[in-house]
């Protein structure tokens, strides 16, 4: 088994709970977002694959994640639905999702982590603030503008991504602690035969954000486990990335003109005063060049207006 450590990105502000990385070809830069601040933030990769940030805008109290939008801007699965997010920063709502929403005390629920597919659509998962079991569900926007209800009866919805024939999707849910496995129909968005790929108890943490590579390999970042693991298409463990001094690694992606950057982002979300002491990069970003690509970047292709929820 391969062994790497990651290493923290100097120079940039940690966020309080850093999320979703995600590759925008069209402007060669790194997009992340702060999930707890309802931020989104930019930053272009140097030659030797360090990080300058370019931008922060505000995009609504929660973000759960942002991809490039192709009719311009960006696509946000923020609050309880959808936003869209200009060049100039301003954020324009587009739909409030039916059930979604709400705040904290009221036993609301938020966007979580989202992923286009290789057609263009963009599929976005949500959850509890109290993580409640089955409060979670996974929508799916059309290229139509049409949001459908993929999945309901998750926990926290977490990373999605495709393998890269598109004919298989993978979903973690960090609530029971899984990986699942859908086949799916690239001609429109469907999945089928179900099943858990990945296990995950005890001290290992549990999967939060994952990417695919071009080899086909899954990997997964885990939440209280402070690694990121690459995985065979068949769930054997391939490689383990450590990421020193941080326990809440909370998603990955490849990043840069090569597609050959890995970036890590962590969360200090939930730490108390000891904890946060005891982890000063708690929030960073980190990075590390595991010797393999990612696939290639994938903008939302769909309206940025007139979206219906089914």
């Amino acid at each position: 088994m391969h062994r790497l450590r990651a290493t923290p990105v100097p120079g940039l502000p940690p966020a309080r709970h850093g999320e979703g990385p995600t590759w925008d070809a069209g402007r060669a830069e790194l997009l992340w977002v702060d999930i707890a601040a309802g931020q989104v933030r930019r930053a272009a990769v140097g030659a030797g694959g360090g990080l300058t940030e370019t931008g922060v805008h505000r995009g609504g109290d929660t973000v759960g994640a942002v991809v490039p939008a192709a009719d311009g801007g960006w696509l946000l699965a923020a609050d309880g639905g959808f936003t869209h997010l200009a060049a100039d920063g301003t954020a324009r709502v587009l739909v409030t999702l039916a059930g979604e929403g709400g705040s904290p005390d009221s036993g609301g629920t938020r966007m979580n982590d989202a992923a286009c597919d290789p057609a263009g659509r963009f599929l976005a998962g949500t959850m509890a603030f109290d993580e409640r079991p089955g409060a979670g569900t996974l929508y799916r926007l059309d290229l139509d503008g049409t949001v459908t209800t993929v999945l309901d009866g998750l926990t926290v919805s977490n990373g999605v991504d495709w393998s890269p024939d598109g004919r298989t999707v993978y979903l973690a849910d960090s609530g029971p602690g899984v990986v699942h496995a859908f086949a799916y129909d690239p001609d429109t968005g469907a999945f089928s035969g179900g099943r858990v790929l990945l296990e995950f108890a005890g001290d290992d943490g549990v999967a939060d954000g994952l990417t695919v590579d071009d080899e086909g390999c899954l990997w997964t970042a885990l939440w209280g486990g402070g690694q990121v693991r690459r995985w065979s298409p068949d769930g054997e463990l391939l490689a383990v990335v450590e990421v020193p001094g941080v326990t809440q690694t909370s998603s990955c992606a490849f990043a840069g003109p090569g597609r050959d950057l890995l970036v890590v982002s962590t969360s200090a979300e939930g730490l108390d005063d000891a904890a946060r002491a005891a982890q000063p990069d708690a929030g960073r970003l980190f990075t590390a060049r595991p010797g393999v690509t990612g696939p290639p970047a994938r903008p939302y292709r769909g309206p940025l207006t007139e979206i219906v929820q089914h």
